[in-house]
């Protein structure tokens, strides 16, 4: 009977229990899948296909995700930048600014026209600067995401094994 009692009375593991047994499961079998590599073959016949490889993309190192995400948000700030200049420049070769102006004068008619200037509100300098703002924080975000989604991703990789990918070598 006292056998009984304990085996109904038997709690279930903790979260942290169960999530543990679950990352040594996914750590063996990534040992499993390590170990048995097909031998190395000789290099393809002329009738036969390519070899290839079935690998399993298991973890991302964070630091360099950060490293990374960070160098193409730089480039994309600078890309954007230099696109926004340039935009800005060829509208006042084309006398957009001026053509604006006139418009503005024409429709409100007499002095209070003449006073409007679209440079005062949508010059090159506050565009640029509005632009450069928003760069620099378009690199602090998409840094962050990046190193965000390497951290998010290597505990699902842990949980579920990761991505699989297929290898296949040149024919050449």
């Amino acid at each position: 009977m006292s056998d009984r009692s304990t085996e109904e009375t038997a709690v279930r593991p903790g979260l942290g229990e169960r999530l543990q047994a679950k990352l040594s499961n996914a750590a063996d079998e990534h040992r499993a899948n390590a170990g048995t590599r097909a031998p190395a073959a000789a290099p393809a016949a002329a009738g036969r296909g390519p070899r290839r490889a079935r690998l399993r993309l298991t973890r991302v190192d964070p630091w360099s995700v950060m490293k990374t995400a960070f160098l193409l948000s730089i480039a994309f700030a600078v890309v954007t930048v230099v696109s926004v200049f340039m935009i800005w420049s060829v509208l006042g070769a084309a006398d957009v600014w001026d053509s604006i102006n006139r418009t503005v004068q024409d429709v409100v008619g007499g002095d209070d026209g003449g006073s409007f200037d679209i440079k005062d509100y949508l010059g090159t300098s506050r565009v640029l600067g509005f632009t450069m703002l928003v760069a620099a924080v378009d690199v602090v975000l998409l840094t962050a995401v990046a190193t965000l989604g390497a951290f998010l991703y290597n505990m699902a990789a842990a949980l579920l094994g990761g991505i699989e990918v297929t290898l296949a070598e040149d024919q050449h």
